[in-house]
């Protein structure tokens, strides 16, 4: 197990990381099976110290999560650049959270329609006049043809990282260290 290095950039604000986590809209699952490493960008939701995702029921994704079901889901967010007279001291205003623990496909249908009930509210909000069925999860197949999967990486440990913004010293386009000369 690894731990942060830069201690002043820890963020252990339960609230604002589930905040967090709610908002972000896509975030890279990390796999790795016989020593090789594959990352995928997906849409999910965080519901239950789980992240939740779907996708085909086959693939090299899922190939590497039968083969290993550890993993890591990692979330960023950049806020924009902090400017400094000195340019070691330009800095990022981000957070991100990392998401560790083991995959796992859902199987239980209410828990899945569950979880995809929460995914339509955060990427649609308002779009459907009605809630989501367990029998359109059940019989979902992708628009390429195959049967869609809904999994979830149960978490064994978050940790998060922030740097906020320093409200007089975010750049912006045409912002100089020098005064401009007319």
């Amino acid at each position: 197990m690894f731990s942060l290095r830069n201690y002043d950039r820890i963020c252990t604000d339960p609230v604002k990381i589930k905040h967090f986590l709610e908002d972000a809209q896509t975030g890279f699952l990390g796999l790795s099976s016989e020593n090789v490493p594959y990352v995928i960008p997906l849409n999910f939701v965080w519901l239950n110290n789980a992240i939740y995702f779907h996708g085909a029921s086959e693939g090299r994704k899922v190939t590497y999560m039968e083969n290993n079901a550890l993993a890591c889901f990692t979330i960023g967010t950049s806020y924009g650049t902090i400017t400094s007279p000195i340019p070691a001291g330009t800095d990022t205003a981000y957070m991100s959270v990392i998401i560790e623990g083991s995959i796992k496909p859902v199987y239980d249908l209410n828990e899945a329609t569950a979880a995809m009930q929460v995914m339509l509210d955060k990427y649609v909000p308002g779009y459907y006049s009605r809630p989501l069925s367990s029998s359109h999860v059940e019989r979902y197949v992708s628009p390429l043809g195959g049967k869609t999967g809904i999994y979830k990486l149960v978490a064994s440990s978050v940790s998060a990282k922030e740097k906020e913004e320093i409200t007089n010293r975010m750049f912006q386009d045409g912002m100089t260290v020098l005064p401009q000369r007319s």
